[in-house]
């Protein structure tokens, strides 16, 4: 996942044996490390452990599916797709999340996402954020239990991981996220009334602000090494900055900022690491940017008149259904040659 194509990337990997495939997702997976690193220190080493967990999960799963497939386990296992998926995942999920609950994940993951379609480069969705939806719908008070900042060794880590804390305490362990606290502000509540209010736990918003930071950080890692090419992310954040100017430009006392859209929840983690799953993703230079600028319009729409605070898993999977659509109208025709007229009768190809 998150990574194009290997043409785009003989730099990073010429001076290594590994194949090119494996490379590329474990220069994702190390540019992953300082947002992660910046969420622990935030909210604790629960963001740790649900990485580990989920990506113990995803190579164990891709194992047992590969040996009831009859598929060569070593080889396969060898390109780190399966362990990419888990720390995605892992990231994505509240801090220590149960045992069960990223196990769930995981399976819709990479049995169902992945395998079921016939391993990497066949799936035609996301699978780490068909892990995510699957949970957000199924088990929304599990995937809504985000801590405020807190030490980094929480009292009752333990519990929450093996999943022994009484729901009622895990409540009130938690507190709303920047997003879910303003999308649910109420009508009658202005955004200077809001924000007055001090609505939020001391260091909530610095914190998300900072992850989200940390998030760009890995992101430009990415583009430096040009493991992924700047098409989806510039695409997807212009998007989001252009419709929450718009917004915030009509009625600036219900709607967020720009500059709050772009620093709190997924936007910056979506833009490089989750919406430049090559396998998912359009392909082309100009289905690429539509792509993007789809996702970023769907999180906008999801963000300001949907029922979720955060959008970027379901754009991402909707944008993924438009991707053969978006391939087969944006490929550019070789030069000198005509258009193509599609679908006329009796028309020779």
């Amino acid at each position: 996942m998150s990574m194009m194509h290997a043409s785009g990337v003989k730099d990073a990997v010429k001076a290594t044996s590994m194949p090119p495939t494996a490379s590329l997702m474990r220069w994702v997976i190390a540019a992953t490390l300082p947002g992660i690193a910046t969420m622990s220190y935030f909210f604790g080493l629960g963001v740790i452990s649900n990485v580990l967990l989920a990506a113990a999960f995803g190579i164990a799963l891709e194992a047992a599916v590969l040996r009831l497939r009859q598929r060569p386990i070593r080889v396969t296992m060898n390109d780190s797709s399966a362990l990419l998926t888990g720390v995605l995942l892992g990231a994505s999920l509240p801090p220590a999340s149960p045992w069960w609950l990223i196990g769930v994940g995981m399976i819709a993951a990479i049995v169902v996402a992945k395998q079921l379609y016939g391993g990497l480069g066949h799936n035609p969705f996301n699978p780490a954020m068909v892990g995510y939806a699957l949970l957000l719908v199924s088990f929304p008070t599990y995937m809504t239990l985000w801590a405020p900042p807190q030490a980094l060794l929480p009292n009752d880590l333990w519990a929450q991981i093996v999943g022994t804390l009484p729901t009622a305490q895990l409540d009130s362990l938690s507190g709303a996220t920047p997003l879910d606290a303003f999308k649910h502000k109420g009508e009658a509540v202005l955004a200077s009334e809001f924000w007055a209010a001090n609505p939020l736990p001391n260091g909530t918003l610095s914190a998300w602000r900072w992850v989200a930071l940390a998030w760009l950080a890995g992101g430009v890692v990415l583009l430096a090494k040009r493991i992924i090419s700047w098409h989806i992310p510039v695409a997807m954040l212009g998007s989001v900055l252009l419709l929450a100017t718009l917004f915030y430009l009509s009625d600036p006392s219900h709607f967020a900022s720009p500059l709050f859209h772009l620093l709190t929840g997924a936007t910056l983690f979506g833009a490089f690491f989750i919406a430049t799953d090559p396998v998912s993703a359009a392909t082309s230079q100009r289905g690429k940017l539509l792509y993007g600028a789809g996702i970023g319009a769907l999180v906008m729409i999801i963000r300001t008149f949907g029922g979720y605070p955060d959008a970027v898993a379901f754009a991402v999977l909707l944008m993924n259904l438009c991707v053969p659509l978006l391939d087969l109208y944006s490929v550019p025709r070789p030069t000198g040659q005509q258009k193509a007229s599609l679908g006329k009768p009796g028309e020779q190809p």
